[in-house]
This record gives structure tokens, C-alpha cells and sequence, in this order.
């Protein structure tokens, strides 16, 4: 009998501690050199840098205590994810993505194009009914006295799915089973067809919480972002360039938030969300990751990743390639 193959380890890169620390003061990203350095252009940062250093080991031990002192109101979310919970339309564009013979075109004529220049895409994933049972749910542990870690640097409320426990019935399906042969067509130069990880997490919009979130683009190779509801006014995202190119925001892409539909975008595409009006907005938001990318550049200090052992998926980075890869064809 050959012995199994030893569970993967994923990574961080070093920059996490030294780039883009998000003060919010200022509305910007900044890069740590030194604390001299911080201290004469921004004031003092260490607190963001020493919860940055402390991340992986706080968020193992809070998801630790939640598995065995939290009691969900709404078990049958953490079963495993059932094609009755995904949209119809999102069933039929995965299943038609993962046949033979399934190209771009088709898969389009399957889906909302947004921005065909900016290759922004929108359609159903949830049923009403299973945005209602998981928002039942994450309500139920906002308000229970559990710990519970920030979704982001930029967010302050909202829930970290793999804490919760949702990362392996939920989120690790939809990955693996449905965003995968879609994000193989949509985006192939951007990793979409090799995926193997994943961060996920829900962020809530109130009055007197949050209400809006500044420019910026994300830690991955391409990103899924779900309204879940609740009723609400305003929170329109907008979208500029990639980060990579130079780019303005003085016309920026808007798209309204519409319950249960997911909006796909490049990682690196510059976006934000617009203040809210009024009501509640909780959005469920996966940052995409692929390996096979981004082991050979980091998308946030645009270096060869400088690795660092980390709990989980990590920030999506390995040591190793993926077998079969064929690296040049993705860069």
C-alpha cells in the first residue's frame, strides 16, 4: 500500500509585516523601513506591525476556542456545501465550464459582463434562502462572546470563515468544485485554472460601524465578492486600473451590490466601495489564490516572496510547485 502524500504547507510572504500596513488616519498603504522611518512620516506603527507578527497564532487559538465552545443557531450551514444552496445560474456556468469542449464564449453568453475592458463579471451563486440561513448565522456568533479576529487591515467588522469553521464544508467546495473551471475560462493568464487556495470572510457595513472602504486591491490572483444582504442603501463598489498600470480614478467603474449575486474581478484591480446609506450591508468576499503565480512574484511588495511558515492556507504562498505546472505559460 504507497503511503498518502503529506498535506501541503502553505506560506506568507515577509513583506506582510512590512508593506502596505493600512493607516487609516490617512486613508493609505505605507511601506515599514524602519521605525525612525514611520515615526517621522506617519507616527508610531508598531502596534500594526506586532499584530501583523502575532496573526496566525492568535487566529489559531480563537478558532480552536470557537470549535469546542461555540454552539452555531444554524447547523446545517457547516454541512457539506449542496448544489440546493448555489443559484441555478451559477450551477449551469460551472457545470457548463467544467465540460468538454466549454470556451470563453460560451461560458459568457452564461454570465453578466460588467466591463469587458476591465473583465468584471457578475452572476447569481447563492439561493436567497441560504444568504438568509448563513446571515442567521454569522448574527448569531457577532453576538455571542466568543473571540473574533478583523476580517482584513481595512475592515474592523465582520467574521473570518476558516474561524468560524466554514472553510473546509463551504468555502473549500465552491473553490474546488465551481469557481475553478469558471475562473479557468474567464481569467487563464491570472492563475484561474490552478487555484489551491483560498482567504474568506465576511465583511458588515452599519451605521456607527464601517460605512465605506478606501481604495485598494487585494492579496490575490482573482477575488469573488458576495452581497448577502441585508436591506440597504448605497455601498456601490467602484473600480479604477490594475495596480500594476498607471491609473486614474476620476472615472471610476460602478456596480451596485445585488443580493446573491457575486461579482468577479482581477485581484490587482483597483476598487472600493462607496459610503453606505442606510440598512445593514454583509458581504461575503474570497480572495482567490494560486500558487503557481505567486510564488514567483508577491503581489503586495512585487518581489520574489521572501517565505515564512504560517498557520492554514497562509497567504497562499508554497515551497514548492505545484507538480505539472507549466509556469511560463501562466506569466
Amino acid at each position: 500500500m504507497g503511503t498518502a502524500a503529506a498535506p501541503r504547507r502553505f506560506c506568507r510572504c515577509a513583506c506582510f509585516c512590512s508593506e502596505n500596513l493600512y493607516l487609516a488616519r490617512y486613508g493609505l498603504h505605507v511601506r515599514f523601513r524602519s521605525e525612525q522611518q514611520l515615526r517621522q512620516d506617519y507616527g508610531p506603527l508598531e502596534q500594526e506591525v506586532e499584530r501583523r507578527r502575532r496573526l496566525g497564532q492568535e487566529s489559531a487559538a480563537r478558532r480552536a476556542l470557537i470549535a469546542s465552545s461555540y454552539h452555531p443557531v444554524r447547523p446545517d450551514v457547516y454541512n457539506s456545501l449542496k448544489d440546493v444552496a448555489l443559484a441555478p445560474e451559477f450551477l449551469a456556468a460551472a457545470e457548463y465550464s467544467a465540460s468538454p469542449g466549454a470556451d470563453l464564449e460560451g461560458l459568457l453568453q452564461r454570465l453578466e459582463t460588467v466591463s469587458e475592458e476591465k473583465r468584471i463579471y457578475r452572476l447569481p451563486v447563492f439561493t436567497a434562502w441560504f444568504c438568509q440561513a448563513l446571515l442567521e448565522e454569522l448574527e448569531h456568533f457577532e453576538q455571542s462572546d466568543m473571540p473574533k479576529g478583523r476580517p482584513n487591515t481595512m475592515n474592523n467588522y465582520g467574521v473570518l470563515l476558516h474561524e468560524l469553521g466554514l472553510d473546509e464544508p463551504l468555502v473549500t467546495p465552491l473553490r474546488e468544485r465551481f469557481l475553478q473551471p469558471l475562473m479557468a475560462l474567464l481569467y487563464p493568464d491570472c492563475g484561474g485554472g490552478w487555484l489551491d487556495s483560498h482567504r474568506a470572510f465576511v465583511v458588515k457595513y452599519a451605521p456607527g460601524q464601517d460605512r465605506e472602504l478606501g481604495c485598494h486591491y487585494d492579496n490575490a490572483e482573482l477575488t469573488l465578492n458576495v452581497a448577502l444582504g441585508k436591506a440597504f442603501t448605497g455601498g456601490t463598489l467602484y473600480f479604477g486600473d490594475l495596480f500594476q498600470a498607471p491609473s486614474t480614478l476620476a472615472k471610476p467603474l460602478e456596480v451596485e451590490h445585488v443580493v446573491a449575486q457575486g461579482i468577479l474581478h482581477r485581484g490587482g484591480q483597483l476598487h472600493g466601495a462607496r459610503p453606505l446609506g442606510a440598512g445593514e450591508r454583509w458581504n461575503l468576499v474570497v480572495w482567490l489564490r494560486a500558487s503557481a503565480v505567486r510564488n514567483h512574484l508577491c503581489p503586495m511588495c512585487c518581489r520574489k516572496p521572501d517565505l515564512v511558515d504560517d498557520e492554514g492556507f497562509g497567504d497562499g504562498f508554497t515551497r514548492e510547485e505545484p507538480p505539472t505546472v507549466d509556469v511560463c505559460a501562466l506569466t
